[in-house]
C-alpha cells in the first residue's frame, strides 16, 4: 500500500486538524478540510494564511510556497471521498465511531481512516466497522507544523500494512514516526506520567518546595519542571488524563493519581489559565535562595566507586585517594559518606553522611539529605546543593528511574520497542533524552536496587520493577 499521492481529508479544523491540514499540503496534497461547525474549515484555512504571511515577513517562507499550500487546501461543506482520511475531532467515543459510519458509507473500499485520538483506545474506535483493519492511530503532537513525533498506532484489528503505508507517509512530511500498540496512553502520555507523579508524591511527602523540585530537573536538562509543566497544561486536564490512564489500567496503582493535585482543582488553581496553580502568575517560581560556594577542607578525601559520577570527583579533586572497589560511589570526607543516591537514605548510613541526587547536568541544583558541612563538596563539581527530606531517590533519580521502569515495561507489554520508546520521549515532550539512553549512562543494577528500595520504603505497587528491566 502506498499513500503518496493520496487525496486527503481532514475532519475537524481546530488546532490539530488545521495544522495536520498544513503540513500534508506542504508535502504536496490535496487536502479537503471539513468542519461541522459553520465557516470553520473557511475561519482555519484564513487563520493559517496570516500565520503563513508572518513567516514569508520573516524570511522563514518564500511568498510562492505559501501560495502553493495554500491553493492545496479547500474547505468544504460536506464528507467526501478520499484516499485517507485523518480525524481530529472532539475525544469522545461515539462520536468519533458516528464519524466512521458516515465515512465507510461514503468512502472506497481501500480508502484508510486514520485517527488523531491521543488517549481512546483505536481498538475501541473499530468496533463496528465494516473494516476495521483500515482504522489506524496517527497521533500528531501540538503544534503540528513544528512537533516531530506521530504515533502510528495500531488497534487489534489494523492491517500491518495499513500501519506501515502511514508510517512511511509520515516520514515523507518530515515527521519521525514510531510504531505503537494501542494500548492506555499509547507510548508518550504513558511514559511521561511519572514526571508528573514523582513531583507530586514528593510533594505529598512535603520533601521539598514545587520551585526546588522544578529547579533540580530542569538542572538535570528538562526544558521545565514538572510542577511548572503542570501549571501550563492546566491542572484539570491533567488529572483529567491521570485519571484516565488510571481507569483504563483497572486501577493499577502505579498510575494512582495525586490527592496534592485533587486539591488543586477543589480550589480551583488550575494553573496559568487561572491566574494560581503551584505558582501564582504572571511572576510564575519564586527564585532559590543564593547559595555561597565556599570550597570546604578536609585532611582525607577518597573518591569512592566506578562510572561517570566518579569520575567527575577525581578530576576535581587530584589529591584525592582512589578506591574503585568500594560498593558504593561518591566521595568520603575525613570519613563522611558522601553517596550517590542508590534509594537508601542518609540516616541508613554513619553518622555525618549525607546522599546526593543523579548529577546529570554539568552544573545547577542538585537535591542532597543529610549533612549539610559533608553536601557543601558537592561544589567542587559546580554543583548548588539544595537540601530535602531524607526520602529514598531524592528529586531525579527517583524520578528517572520511575520513567524507565514504566518505558521497560511498555517494551515487555510490546507497546514499542526501546528506541521508539527514546525517539518518541525526545521528540513528543521535549526530554533531554531517552529512558533507554539514560539507562545506558546508569548501572542497570543500581536503577533496580533504588527501585526496589522505594518499593520497600513505601510497601505498595507503585514502585514494582518491571520484569523487562530486572
Amino acid at each position: 500500500m502506498n499513500l503518496d499521492n493520496a487525496r486527503l481529508l481532514v475532519v475537524g479544523a481546530g488546532l490539530m486538524g488545521a495544522g495536520i491540514a498544513q503540513v500534508a499540503a506542504q508535502a504536496g496534497h490535496a487536502v479537503a478540510l471539513f468542519d461541522t461547525r459553520d465557516g470553520a474549515a473557511d475561519a482555519a484555512k484564513a487563520k493559517l494564511a496570516a500565520t503563513l504571511d508572518g513567516l514569508v515577513a520573516k524570511g522563514k517562507l518564500t511568498p510562492e510556497a505559501v501560495a502553493a499550500t495554500l491553493a492545496s487546501i479547500t474547505p468544504v461543506a460536506a464528507l467526501q471521498p478520499a484516499d485517507l482520511v485523518i480525524e481530529a475531532i472532539v475525544e469522545h467515543l461515539d462520536v468519533k465511531r458516528a464519524l466512521f459510519a458516515e465515512l465507510e458509507a461514503l468512502l472506497p473500499d481501500d480508502a484508510v481512516i486514520a485517527t488523531n485520538t491521543s488517549s481512546i483506545s483505536v481498538t475501541a474506535l473499530a468496533r463496528g466497522m465494516k473494516k476495521p483493519e483500515r482504522l489506524v492511530g496517527m497521533h500528531f503532537f501540538n503544534p503540528v507544523p513544528l512537533m516531530k513525533l506521530v504515533e502510528v498506532v495500531s488497534g487489534l484489528g489494523t492491517a500491518p500494512e495499513v500501519a506501515q503505508a502511514v508510517f512511511d507517509l509520515a516520514g515523507r512530511w518530515g515527521k519521525t514516526a514510531v510504531h505503537a500498540r494501542s494500548t492506555p496512553g499509547f507510548i508518550v502520555n504513558r511514559i511521561a506520567r511519572p514526571y508528573y507523579a514523582e513531583a507530586l508524591m514528593l510533594l505529598q511527602e512535603r520533601a521539598a518546595a514545587p520551585e526546588l523540585i522544578d529547579a533540580c530537573l530542569r538542572a538535570a536538562g528538562f526544558r521545565m519542571g514538572p510542577c511548572e509543566l503542570m501549571d501550563l497544561i492546566g491542572h484539570d486536564t491533567n488529572f483529567a488524563v491521570t485519571n484516565s490512564v488510571f481507569a483504563a489500567n483497572f486501577f493499577d496503582r502505579r498510575f494512582t493519581p495525586s490527592l496534592v493535585q485533587q486539591e488543586l482543582v477543589d480550589a480551583g488553581f488550575l494553573g496559568r489559565k487561572s491566574g494560581r496553580g503551584f505558582y501564582r502568575y504572571p511572576e510564575g517560581a519564586p527564585a532559590l535562595p543564593a547559595v555561597d560556594l565556599v570550597r570546604p577542607t578536609a585532611a582525607q578525601l577518597v573518591v569512592h566507586g566506578q562510572g561517570e559520577v566518579a569520575e567527575r570527583f577525581a578530576a576535581a579533586l587530584p589529591e584525592a585517594v582512589r578506591e574503585r572497589d568500594s560498593s558504593w560511589v561518591g566521595l568520603s570526607v575525613d570519613g563522611h559518606q558522601l553517596c550517590l543516591t542508590d534509594g537508601r537514605r542518609a540516616a541508613e548510613l554513619a553518622h555525618g553522611a549525607a546522599v546526593f541526587d543523579l548529577p546529570l547536568g554539568a552544573t545547577g541544583d542538585l537535591a542532597y539529605a543529610g549533612d549539610a558541612a559533608t553536601a557543601a563538596w558537592l561544589g567542587v563539581l559546580g554543583l548548588t546543593p539544595r537540601a530535602v527530606a531524607d526520602v529514598p531517590g531524592l528529586v531525579v533519580a527517583r524520578t528517572l528511574a520511575m520513567l524507565i521502569n514504566e518505558a521497560a515495561d511498555a517494551v515487555q507489554q510490546g507497546v514499542c520497542d526501546p528506541a521508539g520508546a527514546d525517539a518518541a520521549m525526545k521528540l513528543g515532550v521535549n526530554y533531554p533524552a531517552g529512558p533507554f539512553e539514560w539507562l545506558g549512562r546508569w548501572d542497570r543494577r543500581a536503577v533496580v536496587a533504588l527501585l526496589d528500595r522505594l518499593d520497600q520504603h513505601h510497601r505498595g505497587e507503585r514502585y514494582r520493577v518491571s520484569p523487562y528491566l530486572r
